[in-house]
């Protein structure tokens, strides 16, 4: 019974591709994967040098890490990079979609372009174009490679803000006024909560081939940020905490697992309870 147990949860021998894996949430995932016998294959831009962090990964963890540069906004640069793994690893099995661009609350200047009257179109095009586009292009090219072998996992990472709209209250400052507060812009609910939407239709469109798709919308990280922040957002959790940064392994390494087998098109919600308020 034991080793039935242990094998549902173990990855040993697949490849799964992280998009955004040279970041926060990339890393923890990754570890979630290798401590499960899985290989990790870290994709991100060249400056936040996924080479390099997937040695020091390697190092630490004393498993194999691999590390990619890829834009994953290029198709062209998406197909090179499945061609490269197929051809070092022969498989690709599962697909982390992690990658997206966390659109400042405030800017170092002052002004408070996060409100949606300022919100430039190009920062709106970028955001959707990381983490929505992104996740299209490469579930598109990755899963079409599962769906051919008939077996496969994609976990996209949404978030609490898909479910509820963002508590404005959270970023408020003293002493300004209206127009002058800062806010959460509207590009990171529209790409979360579009990543379920996609989480959706690909768990439909190629059930028949074997390929399982499901979400994760994980509550905030706490990553040591202002104490009036936090004590709002706690106020707002029924467990009084933010989330501490290794929390979603779990469920990430249950999701991409036979544990989750007859787990598909659902979002895995871990937010400390919050959107139960």
């Amino acid at each position: 019974m034991q080793e039935k147990l242990r094998a549902l949860f173990d990855l040993t021998g697949r490849v799964a591709v992280i998009t955004g894996g040279a970041g926060l949430l990339g890393r923890q995932h990754a570890e979630a994967i290798s401590r499960a016998g899985g290989m990790p294959a870290l994709v991100d831009l060249p400056a936040a040098q996924p080479i390099a962090t997937a040695a020091s990964l390697e190092k630490q963890w004393q498993t194999s890490v691999a590390g990619f540069e890829a834009d994953i906004t290029d198709p062209d640069q998406i197909e090179a990079l499945k061609d490269e793994l197929l051809a070092r690893f022969g498989r690709v099995d599962i697909l982390v979609n992690n990658a997206a661009n966390n659109p400042k609350v405030e800017s170092e200047t002052g002004d408070q372009f996060s409100r949606i009257e300022n919100f430039p179109l190009e920062t709106w095009n970028a955001d959707l174009a990381v983490g929505l586009t992104g996740a299209f292009l490469c579930s598109k090219i990755f899963g079409a490679e599962m769906a051919r072998r008939g077996t496969g996992v994609i976990v996209n990472v949404a978030s609490d803000l898909a479910l509820v709209s963002p508590d404005q209250r959270l970023y408020r400052k003293e002493g300004l006024d209206e127009d002058q507060q800062p806010v959460k812009p509207v590009s990171y609910s529209v790409v979360k909560t579009g990543l379920i939407g996609l989480t959706r239709y690909l768990a439909t469109y190629w059930a028949k081939n074997g390929v399982r798709v499901n979400a994760i919308s994980p509550g905030g990280v706490y990553t040591s940020q202002p104490d009036e922040f936090v004590q709002r957002l706690e106020a707002l959790i029924p467990l009084g905490r933010m989330a501490d940064v290794d929390e979603y392994q779990g469920a990430l390494r249950f999701l991409c697992t036979d544990a989750s087998s007859y787990m598909s098109g659902v979002n895995l919600i871990i937010d400390g309870g919050r959107t139960c308020w």
